[in-house]
Order: structure tokens, then sequence, then C-alpha cells
């Protein structure tokens, strides 16, 4: 979806999810910046980022089919119990539609805003996913850990079904988190693609150690794509003409990918300050019907 820089306006976003699911697209996603802090060079990508849940809610109310996903929300940022409550909101406009990516977190400026220390991201993930799978099955939650508390109540509604839970990560104790206590993994924007098949091994042989069926997991593949002249030399995947991404995508179902979402805002073209918002669209459009599946 349009969330970042210029193009990310409300009319873009109902105009390219209502043209993606006409197409026949799987599902819309959204990803989660909090701040830009001054003078850093992570990309125009990341520099004015729209709320992803407000963005799928409004979208839910203009789509049907269409599977509504998060790559990714960051848990140190809000308490398990508040996020439980907005995703099973979101899960019930949505009619059930939800795909809930989750992520540890990689800026310390966001941490700092958000009073939260930046160490041991991995264990507070892993105990924030207890509890919010907790909190979406028993009538009554209490918990007492490391990092989070809930006294002895009620949360209602539950959503219906539990929405998938996907964990983000690139290092192998991420991964094998996600193999362990997910439902699938969802790779970042920095993933290299032509090696994404050695992460998936990694994923399932913990969920085998764990006595999961490794075959029942998903793999999202944020596909940060480019549309470029075709045949050039040193390529990366999901960057050329529509035929090279197209076989990319097939590529990638070849070493396990379970999807491939096309992100263009990470095409400096299209997000960067200045961009011809008709211009970005139209490319965006143009790319929407070449790809469809």
């Amino acid at each position: 979806m349009p969330v970042s820089g210029p193009w990310a306006t409300p009319a873009n976003m109902v105009r390219i999810a209502t043209r993606a699911e006409e197409l026949g697209y799987d599902s819309l996603w959204t990803f989660q910046r909090l701040l830009y802090p001054v003078g850093h060079a992570m990309g125009p990508a990341y520099r004015s980022v729209q709320d992803p849940l407000v963005t799928l809610a409004y979208l839910a109310g203009f789509t049907e089919r269409v599977r509504l996903g998060v790559a990714v929300l960051n848990m140190p940022f809000a308490s398990p119990v508040l996020t439980a409550k907005q995703l099973a909101t979101l899960q019930a406009v949505s009619g059930g539609r939800l795909i809930a990516g989750l992520g540890l977190g990689w800026l310390p400026e966001e941490f700092t805003a958000s009073g939260v220390p930046y160490d041991r991201r991995g264990a507070r993930g892993e105990e924030f996913v207890r509890v919010l799978r907790a909190l979406w099955t028993e009538g009554v939650v209490e918990h007492e850990g490391e990092f989070y508390r809930v006294p002895a109540a009620h949360h209602e509604p539950t959503p219906d079904p539990v929405p998938p839970i996907l964990l983000g990560g690139t290092a192998d104790a991420a991964l094998r988190r996600a193999g362990r206590i997910a439902d699938g993994w969802v790779s970042s924007s920095r993933e290299d693609l032509s090696a994404i098949d050695q992460r998936i091994y990694i994923v399932k042989e913990a969920a085998r150690q764990a006595g999961r069926d490794p075959d029942a997991l998903h793999f999202v593949c944020r596909g940060v794509t480019r549309v470029q002249p075709a045949g050039r030399p040193g390529r990366r995947p999901l960057t050329g003409s529509y035929e090279e991404i197209r076989r990319d995508v097939a590529e990638l179902a070849d070493k396990g990918v379970t999807e491939v979402f096309h992100d263009f805002n990470f095409d400096p073209e299209m997000t960067a300050p200045g961009a011809d918002p008709k211009e970005v669209m139209r490319r965006a459009e143009e790319a929407l019907e070449a790809l469809a599946p």
C-alpha cells in the first residue's frame, strides 16, 4: 500500500486497494515507522509514514475479500493488552482478514521516545506473544512475567478467527523464534532474496525441533520492487522488467516463499520528496496490472 512519502494519500490508498482486489491480489500490506531522527541515513522511505493499523482499518471499509497485513508492528512500543485490543478490533471490522506481523524494532531513538529499554528485545518479544495469545484465547487472563503484568481480567471481544502471527527479524535467533512460537516469518526490506531459502530452512528446522509442523508455516517476502529496463548487469531480485520480476516471484516460490508482496515504498522515485504524485500513481497502477497474479 502507499504508506510512505507524497503518494501516501487516502485517495491513493483506496485506489490501490480496490484495484488490487479487482485484479485478484491476495493481500494488502503496511509497515510501521514512528520517528525519523534528524540527520539519519535510513532513506526517504522512512521519512513520512502513515500509521499501519489505522490505514488497514480505513481500507477494510473499502474492500471485501483481500487480506490485510502489517509487516511489521513493533512489539516494544505498546503493551500487549493494547495491541491485542487493536488487532482484535481490526479483525472484527475487516471480517476476519487480518495478518498480524510483529517485530522487535531496530531504531534506538524509537525506543527512547517510547520509554522502553533497547536491550533484551528478543526475550521481551517472546513474552509479548505469549500474553497476546492468552488474551485472544483464554476467558480470564492473569500474567506475571519479567516484562509484563496483567491482573486477572477478561479481555473481550476475542478475535474470530484468531489471526495468524508472523514474526520478522534477520538474526538467526529471531528466525528460530519464529519457528518455535509463530505462524510464520516475514522478511525485511534489507533481506538478500537470493539466499532467502537458507533463512526459511532455519525457521523450519526450529519448528521441527519444537515439535511443530514446518509445512504449516507461512513465509512472506517483502518484495522491494523497482521497475527498470531489462537486462541490467548485476540486477537484484525484483528489480528489472515486468517479465524479469515475474520470473523472480516464481523463483522465490521455488525457494519456499509462500507469499510475495510488491513494495514500491522503497523505490526512491516513488517516495522521494518532490516526486510527482500523478506520475507515481500512473507507474503504480501500471505495475499493479503487469504483476497481477
